[in-house]
């Protein structure tokens, strides 16, 4: 699992198992991920580990 929210983590979020863009992530990299979470101002780091592990 990798979170990422701009273009400096698009090979990240390319080879994760999972790829989760943040809700406030550049539109390529909400293109690629495999979920999108919310942004760092409403724990969405938090939520997503809470709903995937």
């Amino acid at each position: 699992m990798q979170f990422g929210d701009n273009i400096n983590d698009k090979k990240m979020i390319e080879n994760a198992g999972l790829g989760i863009a943040m809700g406030q992530s550049t539109p390529v990299i909400r293109e690629i991920a495999d979920y999108i979470t919310e942004n760092n101002d409403n724990e969405g780091v938090k939520k997503a580990i809470e709903k995937f592990c």
